[in-house]
C-alpha cells in the first residue's frame, strides 16, 4: 500500500518515541511502514536522511547513540521528555473555533479525522463545545473535498498537478498544469496558489471551479513553494483585483460598444490606430464582467487601464482563439 510522506514521518516519530534503545537505520527500514521494500540501499539512505532532516527542522528532538554495547552502529530515538507537549489549554474562543472547524468538515473523507481530533482533545481534558451554532457554508463555496484532498497530497509530495478549471460557472473547462504551493481561504472561499507552467506566472484558482479530475504529474519533491511566497497574501491580492470596486479606462470605437458608453462616467475623443473613438472612464463593480464585455467587442473595445483588466481581456481572447481552433479541427 502506498502512503504519503507525511504518514511515513508520523510512523517514524511513533516508532522512535516508543523505544528506549537506539534503532539502527536498518531496523527502522524493516519496521516502519512507508519505506519501500524494493528501494535500493542508496535510495533508502537518501530518503531516510531527508526524513531525519525534516524532523529536526520541525523541532523533533532526534537523538543518536550506539545501538548496543556490542555494536558501534549508530542508532536513533526521540527524547520523550523533550518532545512531549504541556497540557493543552484552550480559551473559550479557541475551543469554539475547534468546534466550528469540526462542523465545517463533515464530508465522508474528513468526518472520521475531525471526530478523532475532538475525541483526543476531550480525552485530554479539553472542553470543546460542539453545540456552537454555525452558519451553514454552501458546498459550492468550498469545492469538492476530493479535490482538496488530491491537491493537499500533491503539495505534500511536492508534485505538479493537472486539472480542468473554468473561470465562470457555465463556461467550458480548460486543462491547467500547475506547480501547487498552497491552499488558503479568503472570505469563505478556498483558493489554490501555484505556478502555472503554460502562463509562466503565479496563478490563483478557486477550488469550487476545479473539476474532480485532479491528477498528480511528474516526480515527487520536484515542486516547492518559493521562500518569499505568501500564499494568503497572493490570494488576497488576486481576489481583490477581480471582485469589485475601482475604475477602469477603456477605448471604444466611434458608434460602437454602447453598453460601455452608457455606464461611463466620462468620455473624451481619441483615435486608436487610425480609428475614431473615445476613451471612457468606467466605474467597476465587477472586473470579471467588465473583462468579458470588453473582450466581447473584439477590436471595437481595448482595455487601457489597469493592467489586471488588460491581462484578463487578453486571456479571454486567447481562450476564444483556442476554442475556435478546436472547433475548426472537429469540423474538418
Amino acid at each position: 500500500m502506498s502512503i504519503t510522506r507525511a504518514e511515513r514521518l508520523v510512523n517514524l516519530v511513533i516508532a522512535l518515541l516508543s523505544t528506549r534503545q537506539f534503532l539502527t537505520a536498518e531496523q527502522i527500514r524493516e519496521t516502519v511502514m512507508g519505506y519501500p521494500d524494493d528501494a535500493s540501499e542508496d535510495a533508502y539512505t537518501r530518503m531516510f536522511e531527508r526524513d531525519k532532516a525534516e524532523l529536526r527542522d520541525l523541532g523533533v528532538p532526534l537523538e543518536t547513540g550506539r545501538a548496543s554495547w556490542h555494536s558501534p552502529t549508530e542508532g536513533y530515538r526521540i527524547n520523550r521528555d523533550a518532545y512531549e507537549l504541556p497540557d493543552v489549554q484552550l480559551t473559550h474562543g479557541e475551543a469554539a473555533a475547534v468546534a466550528v472547524a469540526a462542523h465545517l468538515w463533515q464530508s465522508p473523507e474528513l468526518h472520521s479525522a475531525t471526530q478523532s481530533a475532538l475525541l483526543k482533545l476531550r480525552a485530554g481534558g479539553v472542553t470543546v463545545d460542539d453545540a456552537v451554532p454555525v452558519a451553514a457554508m454552501p458546498l459550492r463555496t468550498r469545492g469538492s473535498e476530493s479535490v482538496m484532498t488530491k491537491l493537499l497530497n500533491a503539495i505534500d509530495e511536492g508534485r505538479a498537478v493537472r486539472f480542468s478549471h473554468r473561470r465562470q460557472p457555465g463556461e467550458p473547462y480548460a486543462s491547467r498544469t500547475v506547480e501547487p504551493w498552497g491552499i488558503a481561504t479568503w472570505h469563505g472561499k478556498w483558493y489554490l496558489v501555484g505556478y502555472d507552467s503554460a502562463k509562466e506566472a503565479t496563478r490563483t484558482f478557486r477550488l469550487s471551479r476545479i473539476a474532480d479530475d485532479v491528477t498528480a504529474v511528474g516526480p515527487a519533491e520536484a515542486v516547492s513553494k518559493p521562500a518569499d511566497a505568501d500564499v494568503r497574501e497572493i490570494v488576497k491580492q488576486a481576489v481583490s483585483s477581480t471582485v469589485s470596486g475601482g475604475a477602469a479606462r477603456v477605448w471604444v470605437a466611434e458608434g460602437r460598444a454602447h453598453e460601455l458608453r452608457r455606464i461611463a462616467s466620462s468620455a473624451r475623443p481619441q483615435e486608436m490606430n487610425g480609428r475614431a473613438g473615445s476613451i471612457l472612464e468606467l466605474p467597476v463593480s465587477s472586473w470579471e464582467w467588465l473583462a468579458r464585455v470588453v473582450a466581447g467587442h473584439g477590436a471595437d473595445a481595448l482595455a487601457d487601464e489597469p493592467r489586471q483588466l488588460r491581462e484578463q481581456v487578453i486571456e479571454l481572447l486567447q481562450g476564444a482563439v483556442r476554442t475556435n481552433r478546436v472547433t475548426e479541427r472537429k469540423n474538418g
